[in-house]
């Protein structure tokens, strides 16, 4: 929908190949936690008006999670805690960051498969006001808000949690 309306769509990491390219204006092929974090950065500060940045940080799944390493998922956390400032850092006036997971993968879990707790999202950005968005029903909630902040029409599923403005969270 992004795409179609003119917008831009970068992908980082493997969203590209999710997507099988569809809607997607640009894959940007990077690896690691740090690789996918330096290229998202890069992407972000390039990033015009209406423009989609997804990085899907696909260690924690693959890397870690599946393989049931506890301490380097922990380790993986960290790195992505501290280098969140950067990536805060660059929002500006207009911009919204939404951080979610599509599944869970807790390494503590015995097996190989995914787990079904659920994830966080944080959503934040200038201006967004902070508060709970609640248990959400479906994951097709944030697509909505990202569809809503862009003014872009839904595609009929999920329902937003942030308001046209992406700043004020709809109960």
């Amino acid at each position: 929908a992004v795409a179609a309306a003119g917008g831009t769509v970068l992908c980082v990491g493997k969203v590209g190949d999710i997507f099988a390219q569809r809607g997607v204006t640009r894959s940007i092929r990077a690896h690691g936690q740090d690789g996918l974090m330096d290229a998202t950065l890069a992407a972000w500060t390039g990033a015009g008006d209406r423009t989609l940045v997804v990085t899907n940080f696909v260690d924690f799944d693959s890397v870690h999670g599946h393989r049931r390493d506890v301490s380097g998922y922990a380790r993986e956390l960290e790195s992505l805690d501290a280098r969140l400032p950067v990536l805060l850092g660059r929002l500006a006036p207009g911009d919204l960051c939404i951080m979610t997971a599509d599944h869970g993968c807790d390494p503590t879990w015995t097996g190989t498969d995914h787990t079904r707790e659920r994830v966080p999202i944080l959503a934040v950005g200038p201006g967004v006001e902070p508060g709970s968005v609640g248990v959400r029903p479906t994951m097709a909630d944030v697509g909505a808000t990202a569809a809503r902040f862009l003014d872009l029409a839904g595609t009929g599923f999920g329902k937003p949690f942030l308001d046209a403005g992406g700043l004020r969270i709809l109960t």
